[in-house]
């Protein structure tokens, strides 16, 4: 049995980063733009692919591309904000004046 085709992208007309798996919606992370920055404020994966990992393969290829548009972090969502506390090498994408607000 083949993998499947696990595919993050961002939607900006609906303020999303979306994880596809096999063409079809499994999750999202909610955003809010800024001038400078996207405050994420909500995350979920669809119940039918619960399990499979695809909330971190969904909040690390954001904070990834996130990284390379050269913007600043603000983790409202509670899961964004524990992927950074557990993974300090995105520590950084939180602005160090708001990282005291997050607990980080």
């Amino acid at each position: 049995m083949a993998s499947p085709e696990i595919e993050v992208r961002d939607n900006p007309t609906e303020h999303r980063y979306e994880i596809h798996v096999d063409g079809a919606l499994a999750g999202f992370t909610v955003y809010e733009p800024g001038e400078s920055f996207l405050a994420f404020v909500h995350t979920e994966v669809d119940d039918a692919y619960a399990g499979q990992g695809l909330a971190k393969v969904l909040v690390t290829e954001t904070l990834d591309d996130v990284r390379k548009r050269g913007l600043a972090v603000l983790p409202f969502c509670p899961y964004v904000r524990g992927f950074i506390s557990k993974n300090p090498g995105y520590v950084d994408l939180v602005p160090e004046s708001e990282r005291a607000k997050f607990g980080l």
